[in-house]
């Protein structure tokens, strides 16, 4: 197979997370449907924290089993690890804490309802507002956090192939694709939930954000392959998912309806651990 048709799987591979976006042009969800939507949002988003901390953990694992221990290699990816989830954790709660402030100054901050809908302010001032706005809301932080792990799949795709496990590059593809379109639904899902009705314009840039880096990283994985780049961008994932699990939780809150919180978040765990399970077939 060649290096175009790898890319050209790989692309399919990322971009079948549309798949489950058209979920958030659903009209006013009922109350308890808004909350199940979360709560699957939740429950999909734990299971790829799960993964994408397995994934980034790996290289020091291994390094501290060799015999003799790899202490200094252990030691440098266990501190980037530490420090890219760090940047993506503690940044976006800042960067959260600076929107609200700004967005207090005065009557001309776009929701990214309205952002979704294309209306805007008309004034400079209002527009970067309405950009502010669009990069702080959920499903944006959602997505880019999803692209940081699927670029990191993408490098796992683009690695087999150079390494010439076309087979094993193809059952990534395939069990990827199959995962990326539940991601899909756990990006929009909190736009339903709040009874949010983004354009198709605005789905379509949450799901290039989330499912192009995939295709990105198949390109960079078929030239080099780099365990620090891997790690990097998996624990920038995991701070970032992290950090809306947290937001979602506070939201399924204030719903009330715990019992069927419970049973999205399972729902949703299973659901990514099903979908991963056909990786694993692969001997990935």
């Amino acid at each position: 197979m060649s290096s175009s048709q790898i890319a050209l799987l790989g692309a399919i591979a990322g971009f079948t997370i549309y798949l489950g976006l058209p979920l958030g042009r659903l009209r006013a969800p009922l109350p308890r449907l808004r909350a199940l939507l979360n709560a699957v949002a939740i429950g999909i988003l734990l299971f790829l924290l799960f993964d994408v901390l397995s994934h980034a953990w790996a290289p020091v694992d291994s390094a501290l089993s060799d015999k003799p221990h790899r202490i200094g290699d252990a030691l440098g990816y266990g501190l980037l690890m530490g420090a890219c989830i760090g940047v993506a954790f503690l940044g976006l709660t800042r960067f959260d804490r600076w929107v609200a402030k700004h967005a207090a100054r005065g009557p001309g901050a776009a929701s990214a309802a309205e952002l979704g809908s294309g209306s805007g302010t008309g004034s400079g001032d209002g527009n970067r507002r309405t950009l502010i706005s669009r990069l702080a809301s959920l499903p944006m932080l959602i997505a880019i956090g999803i692209g940081l792990h699927n670029f990191a799949e993408g490098l796992a795709i683009g690695n087999s192939a150079a390494d010439g496990e076309i087979s094993l590059a193809v059952m990534l593809i395939i069990g990827f694709g199959l995962h990326n379109a539940t991601e899909g639904f756990g990006i929009v899902a909190p736009m339903a939930a709040v009874g949010e009705r983004p354009s198709w314009r605005y789905l379509g840039l949450l799901g290039l954000i989330g499912g192009g880096p995939t295709f990105a990283g198949t390109l960079v994985g078929e030239q080099f392959t780099s365990t620090p780049t891997a790690v990097a961008f998996l624990s920038l994932a995991a701070g970032s998912i992290l950090y809306v699990i947290i937001e979602l939780l506070a939201v399924a809150r204030r719903t009330g309806l715990k019992e069927l919180t419970s049973y999205g978040i399972m729902l949703g765990l299973v659901a990514g651990f099903l979908t991963d399970a056909i990786v694993t077939l692969g001997g990935a």
